[in-house]
């Protein structure tokens, strides 16, 4: 049973991140349609909206909630993983996760109502964060160690600024296209 209940989490993390990593990419075109002219502008935002809205109710939230709800099933079956230093690790990555997953629905309906106080180049730095948060969970998972943890935690430090850096870089190459 523990098997099928780990295939079901894998799945649906693997879609939770999927509508992550999509929402702020649409995020981004949104707040970017800002700088179009009417009527471009307002039908681009209209459809933006409807795009962020059916992704976020229809796959998102719903793929969030099956993987959190496979990883709790999987603890209460095997509840000695609790006692595993790795696992109090993962979780608190997870605990990241899902504030990040709140933020990004909060910044749904900032959208909707016109709100824009993230520019393009910020919400670039916001998608990158829950690739860091992905990672690092899989590294805690598949690693397990503490020595191996500092290396990881080494590692992440150093995937994250290099990340950083990507975007930096794309948003001088963009301005340099747009000129």
């Amino acid at each position: 049973m523990y098997q099928y209940i780990l295939a079901i989490h894998i799945i649906f993390v693997v879609s939770w991140m999927a509508g992550l990593f999509y929402i702020v990419r649409l995020f981004i075109y949104h707040t970017e349609a800002n700088e179009k002219s009417e009527p471009e502008k307002s039908i681009l935002q209209k459809q933006f909206q409807v795009m962020e809205s059916k992704l976020w109710n229809i796959i998102t939230t719903p793929a969030m909630l099956l993987a959190v709800s496979a990883g709790l099933i999987m603890l209460y079956l095997n509840p000695l993983l609790l006692e595993m230093d790795w696992m109090s690790v993962k979780l608190s990555f997870v605990a990241g996760l899902l504030i990040y997953h709140i933020i990004c629905g909060n910044i749904i309906g900032q959208l909707k109502r016109g709100k824009f106080w993230m520019t393009s180049t910020q919400l670039r730095l916001w998608n990158e964060l829950a690739t860091i948060f992905l990672v690092a969970i899989v590294f805690t998972v598949i690693l397990k160690s503490a020595i191996d943890w500092i290396y990881g935690l080494v590692g992440l430090i150093v995937f994250a600024l290099v990340i950083m850096s990507a975007v930096k870089i794309y948003k001088k190459s963009r301005l340099k296209n747009q000129n």
